[in-house]
């Protein structure tokens, strides 16, 4: 785990103030990450290693704290936090760095944003990585009503249902905004068309673990996309699986095969 935060920048779009870092090589290809619901950059990128492992490989390593989250502005209105928005949060990062095109990775919400990237905003993507969400992009990851309670509850401790009390902990360990979550959690589930995901064309990988019970199947994803590979992270939940090795060694394999 490597525990070194870099230095934090910020920009402006759709009236927010956005943090985001810019790390790596600065002439080698750059990655755009996009973290989960209730994470920053940091933990989802830095903490377990992501950061160094593809600056290690070369690349221009770029990550976003979406709006909501970390560093950046947090709305307390739920009309602030569809996916759309959020995706065009990332592809203005990518203008305002002067950069055309980008290897563009999500995690658990993460990857619904880059979905909603590939799908509006196609022309700034040279890949497409979905960590931690398979086909509950098109059929729903559960019923997350009792998490945003669990995150307007007076305490940890008044929170029974055992995923409002991870998320809760979790919104908790990175010092987050209960109420923007709780408004997030609300409008950035947005379901995407089977139909819709099909006409994604870009060099896509799907990686879920063994043990995730939120992402759904990511070989069902895969079979509905043209040019989509799915993985399995072993004996990995939902949160464990963001650092795993095996997610990381297929991920530069997957950079390696698709190129420039």
């Amino acid at each position: 785990m490597n525990l070194t935060a870099p230095a934090f920048s910020l920009f402006y779009h759709d009236g927010l103030q956005l943090a985001y870092f810019d790390e790596g090589d600065p002439l080698g290809l750059p990655v755009l990450l996009i973290h989960g619901f209730a994470s920053t950059a940091v933990v989802n990128w830095v903490h377990p290693g992501w950061l160094k492992t593809l600056g290690d490989a070369g690349y221009r390593v770029i990550g976003i704290d979406n709006r909501g989250h970390g560093a950046s502005d947090r709305p307390h209105d739920a009309d602030a936090y569809y996916p759309s928005l959020m995706a065009a949060d990332a592809a203005a990062l990518l203008t305002h760095l002067g950069i055309d095109r980008a290897h563009v990775m999500g995690y658990s919400m993460g990857a619904r944003i880059s979905a909603f990237m590939a799908m509006e905003h196609p022309h700034r993507l040279r890949s497409l990585v979905l960590g931690g969400l398979g086909i509950g992009l098109c059929d729903g990851v559960g019923d997350w009503d009792p998490i945003a309670e669990a995150l307007l509850a007076p305490s940890l401790s008044d929170v029974t249902h055992e995923r409002g009390r991870m998320f809760r902990a979790f919104a908790e360990q990175t010092r987050s905004d209960r109420f923007a979550l709780a408004a997030c959690i609300q409008t950035s589930r947005v379901l995407v068309d089977r139909a819709d995901i099909a006409k994604v064309d870009l060099p896509t990988l799907i990686a879920v673990g063994t043990k995730d019970d939120i992402a759904g199947s990511g070989q069902e994803l895969a079979a509905l996309m043209p040019h989509a590979t799915a993985i399995d992270i072993p004996d990995r939940d939902h949160m464990l699986a963001v650092g795993d090795r095996v997610f990381k060694k297929a991920v530069l394999e997957f950079y390696r095969e698709v190129g420039n």
